[in-house]
């Protein structure tokens, strides 16, 4: 195959080379390198680059280019700081043997992640960063974190400080002054970084900006820093010849919404998180990272402690890792005992006898075997890889392992978790019919979620709830995005604000009524002040989705209905947010935070199959066509759109997808002759939900014993 140039790559797609290199890492885009580790071009990737820039919306690409250019300015990558075990080199070699081993990975933790450097190669999924060192939590938070941020904001503020010059005597000068850093470098140091904290305090910059800013000048100085890569000591009696410039970071805009960055223990952590891939790349030796990099941990933090000694280190005892003593190998047991995922993979070199005994790695191979072997079956993986070495040790045929753990499954009986309010047409007392003739993939698609209910409780990790109700969506949307905690104390505020009952704190004896005859009395004339104020919000274009949820809790049923204006219509009910309310809701967002949970907000019509992985299951329970529930009022759900979802699930069909849909085919008298017909000619399979019928198939049974409920797939039961 014909060579290109970069040159050549670049004047045909009209970028710059920093543009270039930063689409192939945003992308994983695989290109062939030498043996010397330079890019080998051809035609083929230009193809599938072209194709990419299409997609992509080029406008503010071009405009933040320009800027850049026109200021002088250069961009920064993840990989572009030292970093003791930093796994930067060896991540396709992670992300291949993830890729050829592990099936279902949507949710990938990080629990050590470091500077992020593994993390960034499964930034397609779903990720749960963490690191004991804040300004590693910043560096991933600034990478990966889903939070807006001004690009132009940001290069502005790069170019301002590039062009500052002081030798003001400020925390970083008085302690710092001519160690890791001139001492006017320190001064500019410490100027920048008291402006970026002064900007946060004053609401300047928001959290997202403060960290990209933060994590450029912790980069920039560990280019700069007179030292062999760590910060445990620095070279004496040097010429400071290179100066404080800081580079432009710019994190990808379009990172997955689900994204969690934590600064934790990570054995702490372990016991309340959940997902696909465990990745572990503990510390291996008795060097202790907050160690090594104390100084930029002190300028993240930028709490301006005391220092001490040579290196001028600061208190660093509440940062000590287990993993770096002799408590390593019970602190990693105690971690895979307690890690709820399906696979864990765990980057562990041969070091145990290798180097001195600082460098010796502290868990043995015995003792990793051991360990993951009681959680599932284990496979090693290995590649030649060069330690890192102080120069005291001479160490030979290194080698990088993998060690990938398949988790036993355990057959728990599943809990099923209800939705927070009462949708019409809902599936939560079906889901015990309806979940075994499921044979759910790597992603579930629930196209009619209305209240979620079979979404929430899919086995797959990742979930897309779409529904053409918008604020049902969002609403749900919120519930997932809000900490529990403070969604609770929000609608205990409302609840207080406007005087509604609270019978889980008071009882209904307090509100002069009783069970039966319910709350609606009481409740009233509160709940219409605050339907008023909601939907005078609306026609204000705000939309309090705290509200909108208490409005659906006290409402009749506890449904959600629109009238033409938008406007929120539905009296009051009888009930009103009771313990079991409460319950139902902190389940529903605790559930919604543990998966990769993506929205979409369109009519089934305006699905494009092509956008999804081929191991999508697709689930339908759309509006019936011969019942009258709430969504359905006055014919909103025709004969046109029943055929048009009859054209669409053959298309699904077509495409390899594997669907189920809910309906009936019978009620009340009547029979639903399109969907009948459609069975009979296609030769899918109907599956009978009551208690004589269950998981009975359609051509089997007379058609005089049809039940109401019923599953229509297009594979047969097993």
């Amino acid at each position: 195959m014909t060579r290109l140039s970069v040159t050549d790559v670049i004047q045909e797609l009209g970028i710059s080379k920093s543009y270039l290199y930063k689409l192939i890492d945003k992308e994983n885009i695989s290109v062939s390198r030498s043996e010397t580790g330079r890019y080998l071009w051809d035609k083929n990737t230009v193809k599938i680059l072209k194709r990419i820039l299409k997609i992509e919306g080029m406008q503010e690409v071009y405009d933040t280019e320009a800027l850049i250019s026109k200021l002088g300015l250069k961009q920064l990558f993840i990989n572009n700081r030292r970093y003791l075990g930093n796994k930067y080199s060896l991540s396709g070699f992670i992300r291949k043997t993830v890729d050829e081993n592990c099936k279902g990975v949507n949710v990938v933790i990080d629990i050590f992640s470091g500077t992020g450097a593994v993390a960034n190669t499964f930034k397609d999924k779903m990720l749960i960063t963490n690191d004991l060192l804040y300004s590693n939590y910043i560096s991933n938070y600034a990478w990966f974190g889903c939070e807006e941020y001004s690009s132009k904001k940001i290069i502005e503020l790069i170019y301002d400080y590039n062009q500052i010059k002081t030798n003001e005597h400020n925390y970083m000068r008085e302690n710092f002054a001519d160690t890791f850093f001139s001492a006017d470098d320190c001064s500019k140091i410490g100027y920048i970084r008291e402006d970026i904290e002064v900007k946060y305090k004053n609401k300047k910059i928001n959290f997202k900006e403060y960290a990209i800013l933060i994590t450029t000048l912790l980069y920039a100085m560990d280019k700069i820093a007179n030292t062999v890569g760590h910060y445990d000591a620095y070279r004496k009696n040097v010429d400071f010849e290179k100066t404080l410039i800081l580079n432009v970071l710019l994190p990808e805009k379009n990172i997955n919404s689900n994204n969690v960055c934590y600064n934790i223990d990570a054995n702490e952590l372990i016991k309340t998180i959940k997902g696909d891939l465990l990745y572990l790349d503990p510390p291996y030796n008795s060097r202790q990272y907050c160690d090594a990099y104390h100084l930029l941990e002190n300028v993240a933090r930028w709490e301006k402690p005391e220092v001490h000694g040579v290196a001028k280190k600061m208190d660093r005892s509440a940062l000590k890792s287990d993993y770096c003593m002799i408590t390593a190998t019970k602190a990693f047991e105690q971690l895979i005992e307690s890690a709820n995922t399906k696979y864990i993979l765990l980057s562990y070199n041969n070091m145990s006898d290798k180097g001195n005994d600082r460098s010796n790695a502290k868990i043995s191979d015995e003792d990793i075997l051991r360990i993951l072997g009681k959680k599932g079956k284990v496979t090693i993986f290995e590649l030649d890889y060069k330690s890192f070495s102080t120069g005291k040790s001479d160490i030979k045929d290194n080698k990088e392992r993998l060690f990938l753990c398949e988790v036993f499954r355990e057959k728990k009986k599943r809990i099923n978790i209800s939705c927070p309010f009462n949708y019409t047409g809902g599936k939560f007392k079906l889901l015990d019919q309806i979940q075994p003739l499921l044979n759910e993939k790597e992603v579930f698609l629930d196209l009619f979620a209305g209240g979620g209910n079979v979404g929430i409780n899919s086995s797959s990790s990742k979930v897309i709830f779409n529904d053409s109700n918008e604020k049902l969506i969002d609403l749900i949307k919120f519930i997932k995005d809000i900490d529990t905690d403070l969604l609770l104390k929000g609608i205990d505020d409302i609840i207080s604000k406007y005087g509604l009952s609270n019978t889980s704190l008071y009882g209904y004896s307090y509100y002069d009524c009783d069970s039966s005859s319910g709350l609606a009395k009481f409740n009233k004339e509160r709940f219409l002040k605050l339907r008023d104020d909601f939907n005078s919000e609306i026609l204000a274009g705000e939309i309090d989705y705290l509200k909108l949820y208490v409005l659906m809790v006290y409402s009749f049923n506890n449904q959600i209905r629109f009238n033409r204006k938008g406007l929120f219509n539905l009296p009051v009910g009888k009930r009103d947010f009771n313990s079991k309310m409460r319950s139902k809701l902190m389940l529903f967002s605790e559930a919604l935070k543990s998966k990769e949970v993506q929205f979409m907000k369109k009519d089934f019509r305006e699905i494009i199959l092509d956008d999804f992985s081929k191991e999508t299951f697709v689930y339908c329970d759309p509006p019936y066509l011969i019942t009258n529930a709430t969504y359905n009022e006055n014919g909103m759900w025709s004969d046109e759109d029943e055929k048009a979802l009859l054209e669409f699930l053959d298309k699904v069909n077509a495409k390899g997808f594997l669907f189920a849909l809910s309906n009936v085919l019978e009620s009340k008298n009547q029979k639903n002759d399109i969907l009948y017909n459609w069975i009979e000619s296609k030769g899918y399979y109907c599956n009978y939900l009551n208690k004589n019928y269950s998981n009975s198939n359609y051509h089997r049974k007379n058609k005089d014993s049809i039940s109401e409920e019923v599953l229509i797939t297009n594979y047969p039961m097993e």
